[in-house]
């Protein structure tokens, strides 16, 4: 079933059918995290008012722990985000909290998500492609935790499947490639010769607002938790060694 977040009375009752609910919608509008918010709420009162034992998974992401720089950081860190995804937080705390009785409750974090559609690594493949450059934030030396899309599912079945409650779980690869090597590779394979165009913060902030803070976070960020209790083993080895591969499932998803 299709349904949009604004309009949870359209498939409410689908969701109360469900032994496993996962949330990871977003609208990146100005009301991002109050339906954010809401959709959680009305999710977990759904679950619970079943009085029958269900899961609740939260989508969250790494952007909570701020800028890391080479300190690797995991779970157990205390958060630390910038202002556009602090109110995430609140919904990680209600996620916790309804954690009771018949109802499970857990919380993914993943890093920058690509492969398929693309993701926030669409934008290089878009801006290289129509404009001839592969367009980035600030100097680019800077380094996301990154995840392959199809990890990222496979971890949320494992979660699923377990029989932990009330946990977090960060949900990244091992690659470690600064955001410039990851814009430059996109350029390649979009065709673009490595051309890689470097945008002043300070420009992209007046255009963007608070996001352009969070895309030049420089992260590392553990996912080992995940491992240990999940058995969860990352397939894919990061972004840059599959550029190629990953433009052409960019580009077969916007023409699809």
């Amino acid at each position: 079933m299709i349904g949009r977040m604004q309009e949870p009375e359209h498939w409410i009752d689908e969701a109360r059918g469900c032994e496993a609910i996962i949330h990871c919608a977003a609208e990146y509008s100005p009301q991002v995290w109050d339906l954010d918010s809401n959709t959680s709420e009305a999710l977990l009162a759904a679950a619970y008012e079943t009085r029958r034992p269900r899961l609740f998974v939260y989508t969250s992401g790494v952007w909570v722990y701020g800028n890391t720089g080479g300190r690797m950081v995991s779970e157990v860190t205390a958060p630390n985000p910038p202002a556009f995804p602090a109110p995430r937080l609140r919904s990680e705390e209600l996620v916790l909290r309804e954690n009771r009785g018949t109802l499970r409750t857990l919380i993914v974090r993943p890093g920058c998500v690509y492969g398929g559609s693309g993701g926030l690594t669409g934008a290089w493949f878009d801006s290289a492609a129509s404009g001839g450059a592969a367009r980035v934030i600030g100097d680019g030396r800077f380094r996301w935790s990154m995840v392959h899309i199809e990890d990222l599912a496979d971890l949320y079945v494992r979660a699923v499947e377990s029989p932990w409650r009330g946990e977090i779980f960060n949900a990244t690869d091992r690659s470690r490639f600064s955001v410039l090597e990851c814009a430059m590779a996109s350029s390649f394979a979009a065709g673009a010769g490595g051309k890689v165009q470097l945008v002043p913060f300070e420009d992209a902030a007046r255009e963007m607002g608070g996001y352009a803070e969070c895309l030049t976070l420089d992260q590392h960020v553990d996912s080992s938790k995940a491992v240990r209790m999940l058995g969860w083993q990352p397939k894919h080895g990061g972004f840059v060694d599959g550029a190629e591969r990953y433009f052409r499932a960019w580009r077969a998803a916007r023409e699809g």
